[in-house]
């Protein structure tokens, strides 16, 4: 009985901020370990674009090239390339997906026409519309070449600005800019 009529206790104040406290801790313990379970079992996916190169010829013909690397932990699917903001065709599209044992190029140059693609590099490029697609899938750990042939909103007059090329994957945009070359033909 003395129990229930003694007057020493916490007060409301101190009680109050003791609760709100432990449950301030508590909820950013269940956050972190939520964040945490979240991000390290999910695999993303994440492309790098290397060696871009625009080029225009003296009659006003251009052809983008570049190499795409997955190097995230899962694989993506290409879903279209834009060049200066206008989407490129499947039809202008060719690439060329690298095996295990095939190794980059060292570098991309200018090719004319898609028909010497496979002589200037030794190996089968595959235009995106007649193989039937709408899309490009790349493996987690593969790099394919891609180039693209008549881009229609590049001209002489471009030559030297700089134009932004960007890669669309279900997930993410991927962005790279180069300097529009002179051809060397």
């Amino acid at each position: 009985m003395r129990i229930f009529k003694s007057k020493k206790g916490l007060s409301t104040v101190v009680t109050t901020l003791i609760i709100l406290v432990v449950s301030v801790l508590l909820a950013t313990v269940v956050t972190f370990y939520a964040i945490n379970a979240t991000t390290t079992r999910v695999q993303e996916e994440y492309l790098q674009i290397k060696e871009l190169h625009v080029w225009c010829n003296n009659s006003g013909y251009s052809e983008a090239a570049f190499i795409i690397t997955n190097t995230g932990g899962r694989d993506t699917v290409i879903e279209k390339i834009t060049i200066r903001g206008r989407e490129q065709s499947w039809s202008k599209v060719y690439y060329w997906k690298l095996s295990e044992d095939e190794n980059l190029p060292p570098k991309l140059e200018w090719v004319g026409k898609p028909a010497d693609l496979n002589d200037k590099y030794g190996a089968i490029f595959y235009n995106a519309s007649q193989q039937q697609i709408s899309a490009l899938s790349l493996r987690s750990g593969a790099s394919m070449v891609v180039y693209i042939f008549g881009i229609d909103n590049i001209s002489t007059s471009d030559i030297g600005v700089t134009v932004g090329v960007v890669v669309f994957t279900a997930n993410a945009q991927y962005h790279k800019e180069t300097n529009i070359e002179a051809s060397l033909q």
